[in-house]
């Protein structure tokens, strides 16, 4: 038993060694342009899932189905996430398409995250990944905005999303060029051609 013990000592001395020669003599490329490995993908996802599934449920969702903090939401939208996610009909910036891992398309990956995940990861950010915590600079009140068009943003694809910008003018915490901003939220109503997505975005309901 002693032996085996001492065995199993020297085999974890070993490795940490290793590591650490692995680490420090500079042999692992750090490089942006370089992927992760299979088993680091997974592992980053799965505990990025298991994490912002654990921290959404504690968070307290008020009323999104509001249709003038849409309307907030996708200028916002439009200056915090579009360089690096994306948008229907537009493509990642420059930063967004340097990024590794790349910033998710959020039309697709805004369904498989209740309203109370999204808030969460947009306040508090992702570590290792480019996501930012908006939190830092930005009040709950202006975040929330944001949540209520990812919430609808399924249902849109580039002419309504134009659309909908376009009847947006002047609107949210980060207004368009006109300097105007606007939360009369019970005063605006949008185009007929705007629906607002029905999706119940139960996390339970998707697979990540």
């Amino acid at each position: 038993m002693k032996k085996l013990f001492i065995t199993l000592v020297a085999t974890a001395l070993l490795s940490i060694f290793a590591v650490g020669l692995f680490l420090y003599a500079g042999l692992f490329d750090v490089s942006a342009t370089t992927q992760h490995s299979a088993f680091t993908k997974w592992l980053m996802t799965s505990t990025m899932h298991a994490s912002v599934e654990r921290q959404g449920k504690s968070v307290d969702v008020p009323d999104l189905n509001n249709k003038a903090l849409i309307l907030e939401g996708i200028n916002d939208f439009e200056a915090m996430c579009v360089a690096c996610h994306g948008a229907p009909g537009k493509k990642p910036g420059p930063m967004g398409q340097g990024l590794n891992p790349p910033a998710p398309d959020l039309q697709e990956s805004a369904q498989h995250h209740s309203a109370g995940e999204l808030f969460w990861i947009i306040k508090h950010g992702i570590k290792m990944t480019g996501m930012p915590a908006w939190g830092v600079s930005h009040e709950d009140k202006t975040l929330w905005p944001v949540v209520a068009l990812l919430m609808t943003l399924p249902d849109l694809n580039a002419e309504s999303y134009a659309a909908l910008r376009k009847q947006a003018k002047g609107m949210g915490h980060h207004a368009d060029s006109d300097g105007e901003e606007s939360h009369a939220h019970d005063s605006v109503q949008m185009e007929p051609a705007i629906k607002h997505s029905e999706h119940t975005h139960e996390h339970d309901d998707h697979e990540h």
